[in-house]
């Protein structure tokens, strides 16, 4: 069986969903993204993994335009995305974020989170945004919650409400970033569950964590990053048993395993 890195399928019309070419981003002298090259297809989980400082968010959100980059191309369903203006807003509407800080509207109940998005943005009347919304809730377990304000509810339940907020714009592909880094521990699997479920649904996913068990158990391939550069992809049993790169293998070695 082939090691060789899996560099992501495509979609039917031959376009990934996600793909970056040559991107480039620094802050000041700090070179943060350097040539970045990346396809992921429909209906797939990449998982980025990599030490602090090695880009993994800042790639994460440049995938948005919530970081500007300084050169190369990002395509969103094959349409390039456009530094400002309605086309970004418009193509930005396709891509869910879940941040480690749950930005949830601490003075709106849980409902008008979620269905904020869908009326404001694509329109949706009220009543239809409030029973999508009510049925993404309960997909992730907190429908029981609706009346509540965020600060009412534990740590993991407003990220699953993120989630939900998040899956309400019916995007074409989610981005994770650290999702589960500012949780407590007994709260952490309870989101990787809901994470877990969407990937097995078809959800297009790029996942930043340190979560192991969540890469090799949801993850189609690993992405390892370090000093702002993908050092290797691959199938997340290749990458964990036979990582290629010295990195990789270091990066690795320091994990405490379970």
């Amino acid at each position: 069986m082939s090691t060789e890195p899996q560099t992501g399928g495509r979609v039917a019309d031959g376009s990934p969903v996600v793909r970056l070419a040559n991107v480039n981003k620094h802050y000041g002298p700090l070179h943060v993204l350097k040539d970045i090259n990346l396809e992921v297809a429909k209906g797939e989980v990449v998982v980025v993994l990599g030490p602090s400082g090695s880009g993994k968010s800042t790639l994460c959100r440049a995938i948005n335009r919530l970081e500007t980059i300084d050169s190369g191309e990002i395509y969103i369903d094959g349409k390039k995305l456009p530094a400002e203006g309605k086309e970004l807003a418009r193509l930005r509407a396709d891509v869910g974020m879940v941040f480690q800080s749950f930005n949830l509207f601490a003075h709106k109940s849980i409902l008008d989170n979620v269905t904020l998005g869908p009326i404001k943005v694509k329109g949706l009347p009220k009543d239809e945004a409030r029973k999508q919304a009510l049925v993404l809730l309960e997909r992730v377990g907190v429908a029981n919650q609706k009346d509540k304000l965020p600060a009412q509810l534990s740590g993991g339940q407003q990220q699953r409400v993120a989630i939900a907020r998040a899956l309400a714009m019916a995007p074409k592909v989610m981005l994770f970033d650290e999702p589960t880094s500012a949780l407590d521990p007994e709260m952490i699997n309870e989101v990787l569950d809901t994470m877990i479920t969407l990937a097995k649904e078809g959800m297009t996913m790029i996942v930043v964590t340190h979560e192991m068990g969540f890469a090799r158990k949801a993850a189609d391939r690993v992405v390892f990053m370090d000093a702002g550069q993908i050092v290797e992809q691959a199938a997340p049993e290749t990458f964990f048993t036979n990582p290629r790169s010295d990195r990789a293998r270091d990066f690795l070695s320091k994990l405490i395993t379970h």
